[in-house]
């Protein structure tokens, strides 16, 4: 009679550079908003680090990368690469 339907959320995205795949299968990507400071109304660069989860290592630094939300992994890592949006070029 009671069915319960459960409803997937759409998960978080956001683009940002890889700064270092030291980890195995591990990336960090720095993702830079630009925001207006709370009081000034100045608009300023935020930086923030994201672990990401990188299956294929696939990733190197310099890479423009789109990463989502997913489940916790580990202690730190609680995204996934989604796909490589641009290649440093050398």
């Amino acid at each position: 009679m009671s069915e319960t339907v459960t409803v997937k959320k759409a998960r978080k995205q956001v683009q940002g550079e890889v700064i270092s795949n030291k980890a195995q299968k591990t990336i960090v990507v720095k993702v830079t908003r630009r925001v207006p400071h709370p009081r000034y109304k100045k608009i300023v660069n935020v930086s923030k680090r994201f672990y990401a989860h990188d299956a294929n290592s696939e990733a190197q630094p310099g890479d423009i990368v789109e990463i989502a939300e997913t489940r916790p992994l580990s202690k730190l890592k609680r995204w996934e690469l989604i796909k490589i949006v641009k290649v440093k070029t050398v």
